[in-house]
């Protein structure tokens, strides 16, 4: 049975994803079968190549299974007119062809993963962001799609998962489907035109099936792809990798622009502002970065104790404030807070950490700071593509612990800032 449209649609309006955001890059794009990434992602596409961007799709297998009654000539003949298809599809969407075909069989993609990853490496390696089908989704062949996508993924490449049949087969009160990342694309009146154009283009998913069977792609079932597109975050499920770090020092030494965006001068004139005291003993600011806001930290305390994992950062740290403690450590070492502290600062740090780092972290600070000493973090509220983790994730974790008191909560569409209290 599938679920009424409108029980999506009103999840969708109830939950209020945030816009994902338009690719102008290269984006990459995964598909189990010809027609996933124009039912699941139409709208967004058409965005992105009209935003100036490079679209490029990788379709997994041909689709030839799709009525599994079929002998092999007619599996053959289907998988040929789903290639036709899709190079239909995507010059409605104004996207001229850029598809790499992978050939592997249809309906037993799971047992041709391994395969599927190394195929996807070389083609993900240079690539901005990645949309592949949520790894939830009820049909095991775009979960498996999903999953070598996520793996293949270099760690700054943005991933992106789009739900297929878990629209029209699952109801959005799923407790599975993962609201809290979600993302969403609207669709003017144009793009829904479009996209309703190119779904048209897959005769052979529309027609009923040659055994006089219902459709693929019944009504009910497209109508779930009229509207608005829905898209999960993808965060990493380890740590951001030093070596990603050191890659983005080697290609810029203020690979955040640190000493030139506005962006970065507003943060520190807040957390400058945001301090509850004029003067501190000796405050730590672990992932001190290029040392700008290391700066403004070493003017209000008597002793600062900066540091950085990356050697490039720290030599960075050590060129601004000549004379300064600047270690190379990580969170949650010791070295990186050391006890008896009275102020931390950590700027756009934590969501880079594993969650359970991120406990580690908590309870280093619960014992290098001293009682009333005061804990300030200041993270932005996009997500970048080596983050495990949302700044409003660690906040929330943060403002939750007994062990620290709220004093300040910052909130802009850029960044979240809290300062907390040592009980």
């Amino acid at each position: 049975m599938t679920t009424p449209v409108g029980d999506w649609t009103r999840a969708i309006d109830r939950h209020d994803p945030v816009a994902l955001d338009v690719t102008v890059g290269r984006l990459v794009v995964v598909a189990a079968h010809p027609d996933d990434e124009t039912l699941a992602a139409a709208g967004y596409l058409r965005a992105v190549h009209a935003a100036g961007g490079r679209v490029e799709v990788v379709v997994a297998t041909d689709g030839e299974a799709a009525f599994p009654d079929a002998g092999p000539a007619e599996r053959a003949a289907l998988g040929r007119a789903r290639r036709a298809e899709l190079d239909a599809a995507l010059r409605e969407l104004g996207l001229e062809p850029a598809v790499t075909w992978l050939g592997l069989p249809d309906s037993a993609l799971a047992d041709h993963e391994p395969e599927l990853v190394e195929a996807l490496r070389p083609l993900l390696l240079d690539a901005d962001a990645c949309l592949a089908p949520w790894t939830g989704d009820p049909h095991p062949d775009h979960a498996a799609a999903g999953r070598a996508a996520e793996r293949a993924a270099p760690a700054g490449v943005h991933r992106v998962a789009y739900p297929i049949w878990a629209r029209p087969r699952r109801r959005p009160d799923d407790p599975a489907l993962p609201w809290d990342r979600a993302l969403v694309h609207r669709l003017d009146a144009d793009a829904r035109a479009a996209k309703a154009a190119a779904l048209a283009a897959f005769a052979t998913q529309l027609a009923p099936a040659p055994d006089g069977g219902p459709p693929i792609l019944p009504p009910d079932v497209l109508a779930h792809f009229a509207g608005d597109e829905l898209f999960f975050a993808v965060p990493r499920t380890d740590g951001a990798p030093v070596s990603r770090f050191a890659e983005l020092y080697a290609a810029d030494p203020d690979p955040w622009g640190t000493r030139s965006r506005w962006y970065e001068e507003r943060k520190r004139a807040v957390v400058a502002a945001c301090l509850p005291r004029r003067r501190y003993a000796h405050a730590a600011e672990p992932g001190c970065g290029t040392g700008e806001l290391t700066r403004m930290l070493a003017g209000r305390a008597g002793t600062l104790t900066a540091s950085d994992f990356t050697p490039a950062a720290v030599a960075a740290t050590r060129a601004a404030n000549p004379g300064l403690d600047v270690r190379e450590a990580a969170l949650p070492s010791a070295a990186a807070l050391p006890d008896g502290i009275d102020l931390a600062v950590l700027s756009e740090v934590l969501y880079y950490l594993a969650p359970a780092d991120v406990a580690a972290t908590a309870d280093r600070l619960a014992r290098a700071l001293v009682p009333g000493g005061d804990l300030v973090l200041v993270h932005w509220r996009g997500r970048a593509p080596e983050a495990p983790q949302a700044a409003a994730e660690v906040h929330r974790r943060f403002r939750a612990d007994p062990r620290f008191d709220p004093l300040v909560e910052h909130v802009d569409e850029d960044f979240l800032l809290d300062v907390l209290r040592r009980r």
